[in-house]
């Protein structure tokens, strides 16, 4: 142990001082304030947010509502998961994302399914590239395991950044599409709905900028998820997003131009806002969460005029894309989640509640994320270990060795 228990003691005492002047109880009373005054609609610079129906928060008892029918006769969630960058000697950086599909009911032939993607940038401009080709899937495992190596764009400082983007959102969107005929009903995203780290690019600095604009791979990426809103549409197949890490901060940074906004991100305002007390202890017998608001708030906006910023052509009106969320709120775990669909279903009030029921229902049951997320989720992860053989043996193929820093081996991080 390298923190003394009197160095330890003395540590909390600063936060203390530093703390001190910070009221929980005030910013949960500005949340308060903020929702009444400023959420119908809330207005930002020629974005909006308004609420679709009423503005209204709502409460569902966890064990009720876990016990409850399934608005949905079947549920199916869709995740990637990536090793995370690696550099390597022979100066490539490079990612693997895997993709599966989750059933609900189980499905095992849907489950066995993999969609790999091995993204890679280099420096070295004189090896031919390889370019991503629909039709061109290396197979294993009788055919349920497919996957391409592909190179990215090269971008100079943030080559981590785009070969990880790039890998987990080509193989989750190009394994939804490859087997959407599989979902009857539902299909849950295990994240946002849209790629959102790709088109925040759009309003990043230049060199990643141009990119959504001008190269075929992330136009690609980005082109297959608003096809996915229109597949959804045309055979009536409810798409959403699952969001378990709530980071975004539009509608913060939205209040802080108009009045008092104390809150870090977008959770911590929809927990205070949700959260109930009382002797000031957490009331933990209900699921709470909010009605359904219309985005085009921060990042949200980009949805709304994507096809003709990128030139994209689009089957459905502008409008259809554009996003729609709830906030649910699990006080057991004190977790706030983000529920998202494409206004082209938001629109529909008996899909929004269908929508809400089900997520309400199996938050409740699962303490956690909906099941049909949770499976794919686990199908898709590829583990410390796995990532460490995975490492190895690519280098191995390369006849090169993985580029560490001190820290790998100092403390064994792998990640």
């Amino acid at each position: 142990m390298t923190l003394d228990p009197v160095h330890f003691a003395g540590i909390p005492d600063l936060v203390r001082d530093v703390a001190g002047g910070v009221d929980e109880a005030e910013h949960r009373a500005d949340a308060e304030r903020v929702w009444e005054h400023y959420f119908d609609p809330l207005y930002d610079d020629g974005s909006v947010l308004e609420p679709l129906g009423e503005q209204a928060r709502y409460l569902a008892d966890a064990t009720d509502a876990g016990a409850s029918d399934p608005a949905f006769d079947a549920v199916h969630g869709i995740d990637s998961g990536t090793i995370n960058p690696r550099a390597f000697k022979n100066g490539l950086v490079l990612d693997v994302a895997q993709a599966a599909m989750g059933a609900v009911p189980g499905d095992v032939d849907t489950h066995r399914h993999r969609t790999v993607i091995a993204t890679m940038l280099r420096r070295d401009r004189t090896v031919e590239t390889r370019s991503f080709d629909p039709d061109a899937w290396r197979r294993r495992d009788e055919g349920y395991w497919r996957g391409q190596a592909i190179d990215a764009p090269y971008v100079e400082r943030n080559e981590r950044a785009v070969v990880h983007a790039l890998s987990l959102y080509l193989a989750e969107s190009e394994h939804a599409h490859a087997h959407f005929e599989r979902v009857p009903e539902c299909l849950l995203l295990d994240g946002p709905l849209y790629p959102k780290v790709v088109t925040n690019w759009l309003d990043r600095d230049e060199a990643l900028a141009t990119l959504p604009v001008e190269n075929d791979l992330t136009r690609r990426v980005i082109r297959n998820y608003l096809g996915l809103v229109e597949r959804a549409v045309e055979t009536d197949t409810v798409l959403a997003g699952f969001v378990k890490n709530v980071s975004s901060r539009g509608i913060v940074a939205a209040l802080s131009q108009k009045t008092h906004a104390p809150w870090i991100d977008d959770a911590e305002l929809f927990g205070q806002l949700l959260e109930r007390r009382e002797d000031d202890e957490r009331v933990t017998s209900d699921i709470a969460y909010t009605n359904w608001f219309l985005s085009r708030v921060g990042y949200d906006r980009e949805f709304s005029t994507l096809g003709t910023r990128l030139d994209l052509e689009l089957e459905l009106d502008p409008e259809a894309y554009e996003v729609a969320f709830c906030v649910l709120y699990d006080p057991r775990t004190d977790t706030v989640y983000k529920a998202e669909l494409p206004r082209a279903f938001a629109d529909d009030e008996a899909v929004r509640e269908r929508v809400t029921d089900q997520l309400v229902r199996d938050v409740a049951a699962e303490t956690g994320p909906p099941e049909a997320v949770g499976r794919a989720d686990e199908l898709a992860r590829i583990s410390v270990g796995e990532t460490r053989e995975l490492v190895d043996a690519m280098a191995a193929a390369m006849d090169t060795e993985p580029r560490e820093g001190y820290d790998v081996d100092r403390w064994g991080i792998d990640a």
